[in-house]
């Protein structure tokens, strides 16, 4: 799908994911009905999702981690698709730089970072080395509940 300049307006208006197509439609000068056909089609291609997210800082017992991971081998595609399957995994990115991959990771009680790397990471195979680096304040970040 080609993403034109009513495309990213439409997908700017969705930031707040309540406001109705009707409001979008009359700020954007164009038809609801385009609204309408236009989110439908960015979402069918994967362009668009339109989700509830929280601040993890504002759960008790929540927290959010940053893993740096550094594989062994180069198959980076398939270990981030592995990767991005374990419990509280909330993105997986290949990135350049020291790690191979870099994991946001949503904990709470009862499945901490202990849990986290003892029962999933461990499940993957290949894996060299690993950072934590633990967010204490985030400014701008929410992340989808999985847990």
């Amino acid at each position: 799908m080609k993403t034109d300049r009513i495309n990213l307006e439409i997908i700017k208006q969705l930031r707040d994911g309540r406001k109705s197509f009707k409001t979008i439609a009359e700020e954007l000068s164009v038809a609801e009905n385009t609204i309408r056909a236009r989110v439908s089609k960015l979402t069918e291609e994967g362009v668009l999702d339109i989700s509830g997210l929280v601040n993890p800082e504002s759960l008790p017992g929540h927290g959010l981690v940053i893993v740096g991971v550094k594989l062994q081998s180069m198959d980076l595609i398939k270990k981030g698709e592995e990767f991005s399957r374990l419990r509280g995994v909330v993105s997986v990115s290949v990135v350049t730089g020291r790690f191979d991959l870099i994991l946001m990771v949503f904990l709470k009680d009862g499945f901490g970072l202990l849990e986290f790397y003892t029962d999933e990471i461990a499940k993957i195979k290949g894996v060299q080395s690993v950072e934590t680096f633990v967010v204490y304040k985030s400014y701008n970040l929410k992340v989808p509940y999985i847990l």
